[in-house]
């Protein structure tokens, strides 16, 4: 039998990622009627990775908008719509297109709040996907690039559930927030997610896993990595404690922070690379609020360096369980010193 989308957002289901967010957008576009979307491909087709399917029929053209392939144009027409009371979501398919709506993500959303004194709210969701995933293109990751903007909140879920609150936090939410997907989780394992309303909020870390040896710090894709590690690690001894950001901007500084405090270790893991990523500004972080604490030097796991490849050689630039327990065996035996 087919369940419609009406219908799934009153039952319990076990949902993939992308079926979360569409669930997520289905119940606030039948909750709240300023609510619309806009994006390439969003309609008919059902959207990239299946990302809009069943929208458009349930809601039609008018509040699932084509566009034409102009990022800055449909960003732009979203923060207009904003401005003027509607609360829309505008989907740029791939995160490596965020570049050509650049001066509406930098100098107009986040600040317009700012510079009216207040008086003009611009609740605009930007939605894109970032990484490796079965799609197979498109896999550079520029989120961080953002969460160093003042006034875009930046998020990223690392499960089905998560992807839903998220979801409907960000449309509620009366600031621009940048809803970052990671595409090798789009179609991943289902999970059990709750129905109705279900809020995560953005700014808001996430103990995936309880340990007191040290802490593993992690985001998106790489929440199932640092989990695998940890139990890797389980089975030499070691107990890892990770903690999924959610968010890359607010950063939770308190959940990573008391983490640390407890472990005393700190290895941070993200699909993104490793240099400025938002590994280094946990590090930072870590070392102004809990050097005293840490017992070795911080280790750091990401992409390679170079351009994300294509083909088999893909999985060589990406970060892998073994090269978090690597880092954390590293770590603990520095600390032993």
């Amino acid at each position: 039998m087919t369940v419609s989308i009406s219908q799934t957002a009153q039952a319990t289901r076990r949902l993939t990622q992308t079926e979360a967010i569409v669930e997520a957008i289905a119940q606030e576009m039948r909750r709240d009627p300023r609510v619309f979307m806009i994006g390439q491909d969003v309609g008919e087709f059902g959207g990239s990775l299946q990302g809009s399917k069943g929208l458009t029929e349930e809601f039609g053209p008018k509040r699932i908008r084509e566009a034409p392939i102009s990022e800055s144009a449909m960003v732009g027409a979203a923060i207009g719509a904003a401005l003027f009371g509607r609360r829309p979501i505008v989907e740029v398919s791939f995160g490596e297109f965020l570049p050509a709506a650049m001066n509406q993500l930098i100098n107009q959303a986040p600040n317009l709040h700012y510079m009216t004194g207040g008086s003009a709210s611009v609740p605009v969701v930007i939605r894109t996907r970032v990484g490796d995933g079965p799609y197979g293109g498109h896999p550079q990751d520029y989120s961080v690039w953002f969460a160093y903007v003042p006034g875009l909140k930046v998020v990223m879920p690392g499960t089905p559930a998560d992807a839903k609150g998220l979801m409907l936090a960000a449309i509620r939410d009366e600031n621009p927030v940048l809803y970052v997907e990671p595409m090798s989780l789009a179609h991943g394992p289902r999970e059990e997610v709750t129905a109705g309303d279900l809020l995560v909020p953005i700014g808001k870390a996430r103990v995936a896993r309880e340990g007191t040896d040290l802490t593993i710090v992690t985001i998106g894709s790489t929440v199932p990595v640092a989990l695998r590690a940890a139990a890797l690690l389980a089975d030499e001894g070691v107990e890892a404690e990770v903690v999924d950001l959610r968010s890359l901007a607010p950063l939770d500084a308190d959940t990573i922070v008391a983490s640390v405090r407890k472990t005393g270790g700190l290895v941070t893991v993200h699909e993104s690379w490793v240099s400025y990523g938002i590994g280094a500004e946990v590090a930072a972080l870590c070392a102004e609020r809990a050097l005293e604490d840490l017992l070795a030097p911080v280790k750091r796991v990401g992409t390679k360096p170079v351009p994300v490849p294509s083909g088999a050689v893909r999985r060589h630039a990406l970060p892998t369980a073994e090269e978090v327990v690597i880092a954390a065996r590293e770590l603990l035996a520095g600390s032993a010193k």
